[in-house]
């Protein structure tokens, strides 16, 4: 039974909610509805949703609720922007866990996990030096990710691949969460190369393309 004071009192500004298959991450594939936030205060050079940084709409926990029931969905996704640059986000994913969803958060990692859900999976999506936003990375986050959680690093280049080599290794990450994903990034690196460097170090990690774009390209609602 959802929790009624998660409903009250916060107002969220949403880019987009829509139904769709799961481009990323372990679920991938699977119908899934995403609830897009809207603003970012990062700006990575191969950021593919710069229409979620201003506009959107605000609504109620309450309409997001419904608008996602109307879907009749196992899996959830509270995606942005950054999502949690918005507070109301933590009340959100609460009010998702609440009446039974499986929820996962896409999150930057430049901004503390420390207070969301616990039932969430966290996918904490540390910036690469070519992203233009490695400083911004917060690594005090990995102490707060458990074996139910992911990290992903998009891969520009091979000094990403090195440096997301050494972030393995300097914070034990495959004994601490449950997937580590290594994403090609769109148009700039060929997954084959990746997949070359990943089987050549023999690295514990996940190999991922991006579902929705293999399928949809750049189109909005997928």
């Amino acid at each position: 039974m959802a929790n009624p004071l998660v409903y009250d009192g916060a107002t969220l500004r949403i880019t987009e909610i829509f139904y769709s298959l799961q481009g990323e991450a372990r679920t991938v594939g699977l119908p899934t509805v995403f609830v897009r936030l809207t603003g970012c205060p990062l700006r990575c050079v191969y950021c593919d949703t710069a229409y979620a940084f201003s506009g959107g709409k605000p609504m109620s926990i309450r309409q997001v609720m419904e608008q996602v029931a109307s879907h009749r969905p196992r899996y959830v996704t509270v995606t942005g922007g950054e999502p949690l640059a918005q507070r109301g986000s933590l009340a959100l994913l609460s009010a998702l866990c609440d009446v039974g969803y499986e929820v996962s958060l896409e999150t930057s990692g430049a901004l503390s996990v420390a207070q969301v859900d616990e039932r969430v999976v966290k996918v904490l999506d540390f910036k690469t030096p070519a992203s233009g936003e490695v400083e911004r990375n917060d690594y005090s986050n990995i102490s707060l990710l458990t074996a139910w959680d992911q990290v992903k690093f998009v891969i520009c280049d091979r000094a990403d691949y090195e440096w997301a080599r050494f972030k393995l290794d300097e914070y034990q990450l495959d004994g601490r969460v449950g997937d580590i994903l290594f994403s090609p990034s769109h148009g700039q690196l060929p997954p084959r190369e990746l997949a070359e460097w990943i089987l050549a170090d023999r690295l514990p990690v996940r190999l991922q393309l991006q579902l929705h774009k293999l399928l949809w390209h750049d189109a909005r609602g997928h």
